[in-house]
C-alpha cells in the first residue's frame, strides 16, 4: 500500500516507522526541523521491542508533492485535525481513506465534514510513545495496538488491505465493526488518565496508589460513561472497572501526552479530551463536575501556553 503519515510525532512516527521498516511504501509529511532530520538522518525509533532505523526516508512538506495515496495515518494533535483536513485533499483518490489516531471522540466527524464520510475511518491506538528530538521517536511502554474500522461498521477491502499492512509489519491491529464504541472505550481511559495526571502532575503509579486520586480516575470515567450512554454508545458492562484495569496495567512511570504537554508549558488536548466531556455533557443535560474541575483548573495554563493571556 501507498501510505502517507501526516504528523510525525510519537504515534505517527512509531507506526509509520514500523510500516516503512517492513517495506510498505510510506511517505512522511513533515516540516521544519523534523523534515530536515528525516531527509538527513532518517527516522530513529527506540523501543523495548528493539530499536530500529529507517533510512533513507521518503518525506515531503507539501501534500501536493505526494499525490494520491491509498491511506493516510493522521498523527497530528487533536486541535490540529480541522486544519489538517484541508491539507489532505490532494492525497485523496476515489477509494483513499484517512485513519485519525487522536485522543478524543470528534476527529472522524471533523474530517468527514471536509473530506466526506466515504474517505474517513474511525481509529484509535494504545501506545506510550513520544518525540525525543527531530526524527527520533521513543516507544516507552505498553504493547502497541491499533483498532480501526469503517464508520458504518462494514468490513471493506480497503480496511482489509490496511489490516494486512499492519499485520505484516508486526503491529497488533484489528478491524472493529463498531468503531464508535471502541473509540469511546479508549476515551474513558485516556481522558481519565490525562485529567488526573495533568492536575496531580505525577506519573500514574503514584496517582493510582493514592485513594484520593484513584477516586478521581473513577469519577471521571463514570461521567464519560454516562455521556456516552446518552449518545447511544453501548459500552462494556462495567466501563469504569474496565478503565481502571487499563490504568492499573500501565507502567508506574507512564504519563499521558496531554499531561506532558501541560507540564512542559505547551498547548495541549485539554479541549478535545476533558473539554469534550463537558461540552457533550451539556448538550445531553448531564452534569460533569469532575471534568469541569479539570478544565477550570488547567484553563489558565492552557491559555498561557497558547498566548491568549500573558503575565
Amino acid at each position: 500500500m501507498r501510505i502517507a503519515v501526516f504528523g510525525v510525532g510519537g504515534v505517527g512516527g512509531y507506526f509509520g516507522g514500523r510500516l516503512a521498516k517492513a517495506g510498505q511504501d510510506v511517505i512522511f509529511i513533515a516540516r521544519g526541523e523534523a523534515l530536515r532530520a528525516l531527509k538527513k538522518r532518517g527516522l530513529h525509533v527506540d523501543s523495548p521491542d528493539g530499536d530500529f532505523l529507517v533510512n533513507p526516508v521518503s518525506a515531503a512538506e507539501n501534500p501536493t508533492e505526494v499525490g494520491q495515496v491509498d491511506a493516510v495515518i493522521l498523527g497530528v494533535k487533536a486541535w490540529q485535525v480541522s486544519e489538517a483536513a484541508e491539507l489532505l485533499r490532494p492525497l485523496m483518490g476515489p477509494d483513499s481513506c484517512v485513519m485519525p489516531l487522536q485522543n478524543g471522540v470528534e476527529a472522524s466527524d471533523q474530517l468527514a465534514d471536509v473530506l466526506g464520510r466515504n474517505h474517513v475511518l474511525g481509529g484509535l491506538c494504545y501506545v506510550v510513545s513520544f518525540i525525543v528530538g527531530p526524527g527520533h521517536i521513543k516507544h516507552a511502554g505498553m504493547v502497541p495496538r491499533l483498532i480501526f474500522g469503517e464508520l458504518d461498521g462494514k468490513r471493506t477491502p480497503r480496511a482489509e488491505r490496511l489490516l494486512k499492512a499492519f499485520s505484516d509489519a508486526g503491529i497488533g491491529a484489528e478491524i472493529s465493526t463498531d468503531i464508535h464504541t471502541a473509540i469511546w472505550e479508549k476515551f474513558l481511559f485516556i481522558a481519565s488518565l490525562s485529567g488526573v495526571g495533568a492536575v496531580a502532575r505525577v506519573p500514574v503509579g503514584i496517582a493510582r496508589a493514592l485513594p484520593e486520586t484513584r477516586r478521581l480516575y473513577e469519577l471521571c470515567a463514570s461521567e464519560i460513561a454516562t455521556v456516552a450512554a446518552a449518545r447511544g454508545i453501548r459500552l462494556e458492562e462495567d466501563p469504569v472497572r474496565a478503565t481502571m484495569v487499563k490504568i492499573d496495567n500501565l507502567p508506574p512511570e507512564a504519563t499521558a501526552s496531554m499531561q506532558r504537554d501541560i507540564m512542559a508549558g505547551l498547548p495541549s488536548e485539554l479541549s478535545a479530551q476533558n473539554g469534550a466531556v463537558v461540552r457533550l455533557g451539556r448538550k445531553a443535560g448531564i452534569p460533569t463536575p469532575v471534568n469541569e474541575f479539570f478544565c477550570a483548573s488547567l484553563l489558565p495554563q492552557e491559555q498561557l501556553a497558547r498566548g491568549q493571556v500573558s503575565l
